[in-house]
């Protein structure tokens, strides 16, 4: 079996409501499609978001990058899953998302071409479901505490309220309000996206002190780890860091610097699945919890991909945050189903998603 054609297809679609955080307004998904065919006629697909300010990657930039590196996979076997990271890297540096939307579509066709699903490519599977991270960020104090509410209600046991968005003590005010609605027996965290200063992030730390808060995701800028190690010196509430994260070598200097707990880790920032699962057990050698993401707006396909890395990671402490949910319009008839909070893992053959050739269509 080799690779006959690698074709990159953008699409916009729509959300159920805006998703407010710091520094951007998801309105509309913008995600970037990749179809690769073999010569037996087998399709793989994958997905990867626009994410200019976390991975540098535009629906445009990551459509060039893809018609650039097809030529050094048409021809070759897609079960050589080394060989094309390497031929990927050899002919363009960087352009992780670009790189990770085409690791998943041969993983979902190597998978489809020999009845296993992807993550029994990956590893070992150690959960047969997983719970999610149900983000609350409306940025609206009384619409997120009903929504905070409905998604507690629906079984959601991990929850991640978006700040960043106010000034650091009224969204303090908020998130400790939400903290109440959801009470002590759920996982909650807090993501600013960047969107603190380091005295911002100190002020907010310190007014939700005893709230119920479990963990704060990237209060200060990515680069920023003095900002993010002195946020941690001050307060109980665990530090992950996410933009911060685009290989293994930064998870180990936030561990090194004591400036992270835990991590997010995003298949666009690490160039796959295969290097998800790797950063996965690093992290878990370190001591450091995880939390596995999609970026928001990521449909089915890319959520049904985390869903396979999830499954065999040792540690998940931090839950998993897929945004199909979020999405008024799938690009499939069947989006991964949400049970009481949970997903279960699919054992279909690949990625375990139909893709609907007439849903792409509407939205391209």
């Amino acid at each position: 079996m080799n690779i006959v054609s690698i074709t990159p297809i953008a699409v916009g679609l729509p959300m159920r409501k805006p998703v407010i955080m710091a520094g951007e307004e998801v309105r509309r998904a913008d995600n970037m499609l990749v179809r690769v065919v073999a010569d037996d006629g087998t399709v793989g697909w994958g997905e990867a978001a626009s994410a200019p300010t976390m991975t540098g990657e535009t629906i445009a930039s990551m459509t060039a990058a893809i018609d650039h590196l097809a030529p050094v996979l048409v021809g070759r076997d897609p079960a050589d899953l080394d060989g094309a990271r390497a031929a990927l890297d050899g002919r363009m540096y960087a352009n992780h998302a670009a790189k990770a939307a085409v690791e998943i579509a041969l993983l979902d066709l190597v998978g489809r071409a020999t009845g296993r699903p992807v993550h029994a490519l990956l590893g070992d599977k150690l959960r047969e479901r997983a719970p999610l991270l149900a983000v609350v960020g409306g940025g609206d104090r009384d619409g997120d505490l009903a929504d905070a509410a409905r998604k507690k209600a629906a079984g959601y046991t991990a929850f991640k309220i978006k700040v960043g968005v106010d000034t650091a003590l009224r969204d303090a005010e908020r998130s400790a309000a939400i903290c109440a609605v959801l009470g002590g027996d759920v996982l909650i965290s807090a993501d600013a996206n960047q969107g603190f200063s380091v005295d911002e992030a100190l002020a907010f730390v310190r007014a939700v002190a005893g709230a119920g808060l479990d963990f704060l995701e990237q209060p200060v800028a990515a680069h920023d780890l003095a900002g993010m190690a002195e946020v941690a010196a001050a307060t109980p509430i665990a530090l992950g860091a996410d933009e911060g994260i685009h290989g293994l070598d930064d998870i180990r200097r936030h561990h090194e610097r004591k400036a992270a707990h835990g991590v997010s880790l995003k298949a666009i920032k690490l160039g796959g699945l295969r290097a998800v699962v790797e950063a996965g057990r690093l992290a878990d050698r370190l001591g450091m919890d995880v939390n596995l993401s999609c970026k928001t707006g990521e449909s089915s396909i890319a959520c049904a991909a985390a869903l396979h890395a999830a499954a065999v990671l040792p540690g998940l402490a931090w839950a998993l945050t897929l945004t199909s949910p979020a999405l008024a319009a799938d690009v499939t008839g069947h989006p991964v189903a949400v049970s009481h909070g949970h997903v279960a893992v699919s054992d279909r053959p690949g990625l375990g998603i139909d893709v609907d050739a007439a849903m792409i269509e509407r939205h391209r």
